[in-house]
This record gives C-alpha cells, sequence and structure tokens, in this order.
C-alpha cells in the first residue's frame, strides 16, 4: 500500500515518507527492517517470492532504490556498500584498451583509486580540466572513450562544469557520462536531466545524513547494456549493502529535503559573511558571484549551491591546521553531509601528492544555528587578523 499516483505528489511529500508505502501484514507506517541473506524455494525448487541470495538482490534495498530513481528522474538505481564501491564498480565494467576521461580535481579516493589500478585494469586516463567543455572535446578519442567522469560541485575547490555541454561533446563521440553528485544531493542537481548517463552518490554523505552509515548508489538513465553489466559486477563482487544500513539509509533520506535546504541557505550566509575577511585569501563557494563557475550553477543547480565550502587562509599549511585547531563548536572530521559542521585541512589528509593548496579549510556545514557557525569560525580566524 502506498501514496497511489506517485506522479502527482511532489518528491518533497514521496521523500519526507520514504515512497509512502504501509507494510500490508501490520499497517506499520515504518517499513520492517529486512536482514534475510537468503529465501526459500518452493517445492519445484523455484523461488516463488522472484529472491534467491542477498548478492542479487533484497527486499530491503527495494524501498530505497526506488526513491533514488524517483529522486533523480532516472529508471533504476543499485545501491552499493560505499561511495567507492559504486564509483569504482563503473570503472571495472569496463574493458581492457577502453580510455575515460576524468577531472584534473576530483575526490581523492578516485584518484589514488585510478593511479593504483587503472593501469592494471587496462583502462587508459586522461585527467582534464573539466570546467573546460573544449579541453573536455579535445581529450576525447572517437570510438575509445568509453566513460567521461564528472564531479560537480568538484571536492575541495567546488569547481563547477557544464554537465549539458559535456554530455553533448561527450555522446557524439560515442562516450557515456557519469556525475559524482555528492556534493549536490537530489535537491541541488539531477545530472540525467541534464544528459547524464549515470549518477552516483556516496550515500554516506547527504542521502543518509547522519553520519552513521557507509553507503553508495548509482542511478541510470537507462536500462541497457551498461546498466545490466554493473548490476552483475555488483552481484558477482558482492558489493552490496547490509539490510540494516539500507534501512537507516531510507531513514536518513525522509528528512533529506529539510536538512539540505537549511546547510545550503547556511553555507550561503556563512561564504558572503567570510568572502572579504581579513584573515582570508579567499573563499570558495559556488553561490557567490565571484566563483568562477557561478553562472553554470546557476543553471544546474535549481535547490540551491549546496553545504560545502572551502576556505583559504592568509598563509600556509601550519596556518590553516592552527585555524582548525582552534574550532569550538565545528568538529575536526572527514567526511561531510551530516547534521554536524565538519572541518579540516585537506592536503594533510590527501598526501603529498595533493593537487590541493596548503591554505585550504574544507568546510561542510551541518544544520546547526548559523550564527553560531559564523562566530566559531571569527574566534578561531581572530589570530591571522593583520
Amino acid at each position: 500500500m502506498g501514496m497511489g499516483d506517485s506522479l502527482k505528489w511532489r518528491l518533497e511529500s514521496l521523500t519526507a515518507q520514504g515512497l509512502g508505502r504501509v507494510d500490508p501484514s501490520t499497517a506499520a507506517l515504518v517499513p520492517p527492517i529486512h536482514l534475510s541473506t537468503t529465501f526459500e524455494r518452493d517445492e519445484t525448487h523455484s523461488y516463488r517470492s522472484g529472491r534467491g541470495y542477498i548478492r542479487a538482490d533484497s527486499a530491503a534495498y527495494d524501498d530505497p532504490e526506488e526513491l533514488l530513481a524517483q529522486l533523480e528522474g532516472g529508471v533504476s538505481a543499485l545501491l552499493f556498500s560505499s561511495g567507492m564501491a559504486a564509483i569504482t564498480s563503473l570503472f571495472c565494467v569496463l574493458s581492457p584498451g577502453d580510455h575515460v576521461v576524468v577531472p584534473r580535481i576530483l575526490y581523492w579516493g578516485v584518484r589514488k583509486w585510478l593511479g593504483d589500478f587503472a593501469a592494471t585494469w587496462g583502462i587508459e586516463v586522461t585527467y582534464v580540466d573539466t570546467t573546460s567543455v573544449a579541453a573536455v572535446a579535445a581529450a576525447l578519442r572517437q570510438g575509445s572513450t568509453r566513460l567521461v567522469w564528472l564531479e560537480t560541485p568538484a571536492n575541495p575547490t567546488w569547481d563547477v562544469c557544464d554537465i549539458e555541454a559535456i554530455c553533448a561533446v561527450a555522446h557524439a563521440a560515442g562516450a557515456l557520462v557519469g556525475v559524482d553528485s555528492t556534493s549536490a544531493s537530489p535537491v541541488v542537481q539531477r545530472p540525467l536531466s541534464l544528459g547524464a548517463d549515470v549518477v552516483m552518490h556516496a550515500a554516506t554523505k547527504y542521502l543518509n545524513g547522519h553520519s552513521d552509515v557507509l553507503a553508495g548508489a548509482l542511478v541510470f538513465g537507462r536500462d541497457d547494456a551498461f546498466s545490466q553489466r554493473v548490476a552483475m559486477w555488483r552481484q558477482g563482487s558482492g558489493n552490496v549493502l547490509g539490510g540494516f544500513e539500507a534501512w537507516l539509509l531510507l531513514r536518513g533520506m525522509r528528512t533529506l529535503f529539510v536538512r539540505v535546504r537549511h546547510q545550503c541557505d547556511s553555507a550561503l550566509k556563512i561564504a558572503r559573511h567570510f568572502e572579504h575577511h581579513p584573515a582570508l585569501a579567499g573563499v570558495l563557494y559556488p553561490g557567490l558571484e565571484s566563483h568562477p563557475g557561478h553562472e553554470i550553477a546557476i543553471r544546474q543547480m535549481t535547490g540551491g549551491f549546496g553545504g560545502m565550502l572551502s576556505l583559504l587562509v592568509r598563509g600556509d599549511d601550519a596556518d590553516a591546521v592552527a585555524v582548525a585547531g582552534r574550532v569550538e563548536l565545528i568538529k575536526r572530521a572527514t567526511s561531510l553531509g551530516g547534521t554536524e559542521s565538519l572541518i579540516e585541512q585537506r592536503r594533510s589528509v590527501e598526501g603529498p601528492s595533493s593537487p590541493v593548496p596548503g591554505n585550504l579549510l574544507r568546510l561542510s556545514i551541518g544544520i546547526e544555528h548559523v550564527d553560531d557557525l559564523i562566530a566559531d569560525l571569527e574566534q578561531a580566524l581572530t589570530p591571522l587578523v593583520p
């Protein structure tokens, strides 16, 4: 039992009710937790339920995958054990000799995985400035470029790339386009509507939103050979999510819109407050007119500009670490998208090969009162004021 014709309801309503289904056996409004890893065969040794083993599918995945597909406007979604499991699955289903184009600035875990394993997998990688459509077009190889991977806004400089324009040139060259939309969330950005073939979320972040679930997700715009191959890879590799984690993910998603909208509002206020602060060399946030990707962000980020921003401290690595060390309300921790605000100096996290400047502090804005967050950052920056 559900909400009837779901297309008549706005996405906010569907998400708030987690699709709005009522358990048929108990009339419970909260769905049961499905933990079984295996399912019974009938007398003919067939699976009457259509389910056989959790690596193939699980009742626990049904609602969160369907909700994710609706949020992104896709035809299907797959849950994974982590965001990295979701991303790397797209590369692992490619064939030796395939060529991929990826951003120069992207999540460090993906960059490290490509550096460690792409050659072993037989994949050739070209790193480009994906904020330039011309640079992407120049890197494409007709017939051999299989995937263009985008991350927008890109972690941790929040560069914005033109999804629609890049999809046009990539598709003309016969390549698929995948978008890591983790930092935006479906509240802010829907890459499939702009032409992308698949969108990825590190569901650990905004989708879950409570820093207590490790999960990843892929949403596909079409049911085709590529999406089916990824589904086969998930089953064969065992990159699946546990039933309890899937239940927690759906629970977290029910507050997605109220959380992300609050975080977007607070992030914009913080960015504007500190844009010309004397202790800072700059603020990186797509919602600022000074951001080079602002005009594109206005076009493709329709629900706000996200809850992530970065501060460029006037000084070096040590100065940035010292600022992070003085915060009192904001927590010093990795990750993003939770209800609590986080700060970290990214270069020390990513290591010496990181392209991130040492004076960059990455901020994930939570749902605390924005004035308290501003006050905390002000006192942490005060010793650097000339």
